[in-house]
């Protein structure tokens, strides 16, 4: 637990994972319901192939910049010149918010948004956003659910929604209140600060919190970007289908192998190891579209 900012309250929770010789990890950021745990199983496979990941909880942070400025000195804190951001859903709001903050002189090398969006309007409660500090948490839960997926769903899935719930229940009134706030708070992301750098859009084509409008929104935003499309995998997909997920974050990082941007450990990598990954997935790709 590191705490950066002059208020003692304002405490960030995190696993750092895998070889410190890394200077440019990849970073989590949890969506509203989530904890710094919710990647575990990005941490446990990501790290066994010799990547350095953090996976993060934010401190409560009542607006954008408020929380770009403590990310900038958390950055600081862990001498962290570049990284890479993974963002799921809100944590890819705020992981653009942040690129867009740091344009000048930039911090983020690269995006991973996970069902992420960059308008917070799409949720249509940016005239509830300020007064969500004063409700009660279980009302505050009760919000946060509905967006969870109903109905049946395969095993993984349903495992991944009771984890989240879990979560979800080990966060205190503030801590979920504030997030809503961010979640909610009307902002957008202005993308001629951040054109410049390397995007993968992640999302599923299942049932999710994210209506098609707000997927294409993002297309049209990173025209440029790559796309990690899953057939499945709801609001969770790093949860129910980690596999995959994993596989899409080591696709994207692979550009940076070889330059001082790179996220793994130089000795760990095999190229042609990589090669046969992206052509299994091509294939099982296929095998589904068919």
């Amino acid at each position: 637990q590191i705490i950066v900012d002059d208020d003692d309250s304002k405490v960030w929770s995190l696993y750092d994972a895998g070889p410190r010789s890394i200077r440019c990890p990849l970073i989590f950021l949890p969506p509203v319901s989530g904890t710094a745990d919710v990647f575990f199983q990005q941490i446990l496979a990501l790290t066994g192939w010799g990547y350095r990941v953090i996976a993060l909880q934010y401190p409560i942070y009542w607006d954008h910049l408020e929380f770009c400025d403590g990310f900038r000195k958390l950055l600081d804190h862990l001498q962290l010149d570049k990284v890479h951001l993974f963002g799921a859903s809100l944590g890819g709001f705020l992981a653009q918010k942040f690129a867009e903050y740091t344009h000048k002189s930039p911090r983020v090398q690269s995006l991973i948004l996970c069902n992420a969006f960059s308008d917070t309007s799409i949720f249509n409660q940016t005239w509830t956003a300020n007064s969500f500090w004063l409700m009660p948490a279980f009302m505050l839960k009760k919000i946060v659910l509905g967006n969870f997926a109903s109905g049946p769903l395969d095993p993984e899935m349903a495992d991944g929604i009771d984890f989240m719930v879990d979560r979800l229940e080990s966060l205190g009134q503030s801590e979920l209140a504030s997030r809503l706030t961010l979640n909610c708070q009307n902002s957008y992301v202005e993308p001629h600060k951040i054109r410049d750098i390397p995007v993968t859009i992640m999302d599923v084509f299942d049932q999710s919190a994210l209506s098609t409008e707000a997927k294409e929104e993002m297309y049209k935003l990173y025209p440029n970007a790559r796309r990690a499309h899953l057939k499945t995998g709801g609001n969770f997909p790093y949860l129910c289908r980690s596999a995959e997920v994993n596989l899409y974050i080591q696709i994207h990082l692979l550009q940076f192998h070889g330059t001082r941007y790179a996220a793994i450990d130089p000795s760990m990598v095999s190229a042609e190891e990589l090669e046969v990954q992206k052509i299994s997935l091509h294939t099982s790709t296929e095998q589904e579209e068919q």
